[in-house]
């Protein structure tokens, strides 16, 4: 078994209880630990035997384009799709985080995790 991260996934989406976030939008971040036998990808060096990375971040892109109220549950539907669509995932973890949230104070970042396993 073998981990595999994609952090930094930089969006801008409109995420939100609030209805001013469905027409400004936010800035959001997503981290994707993946966990996978790439022992085969490791002895041969090819990509089939692993895990995409480029796959990885185009379902996060697209999940995290689809406006929900709760990063919970674009955190859910990127975790479903990610062991949905790709095989060779025995679990993940996803980690979204939303930037200057709109909370009456000085917060920087709310981010929630989300585990999958198959």
């Amino acid at each position: 078994m073998g981990i595999i991260l994609v952090t930094g996934i930089k969006c801008y989406a409109y995420h939100g209880c609030l209805d001013e976030e469905s027409i400004i939008g936010s800035n959001y971040v997503v981290d994707v630990e993946i966990e996978t036998d790439f022992e085969e990808a490791a002895s041969t060096d090819e990509l089939s035997k692993t895990v995409d990375y480029v796959e990885v971040y185009e379902i996060a892109k697209v999940q995290m384009s689809i406006r929900a109220k709760l990063i919970e549950h674009a955190a859910r539907r990127i975790g479903d799709a990610l062991v949905n669509k790709i095989p060779r995932i025995k679990s993940a973890l996803v980690k979204v985080t939303k930037l200057n949230p709109p909370i009456q104070g000085d917060v920087q970042e709310v981010s929630v995790i989300y585990k999958v396993e198959k």
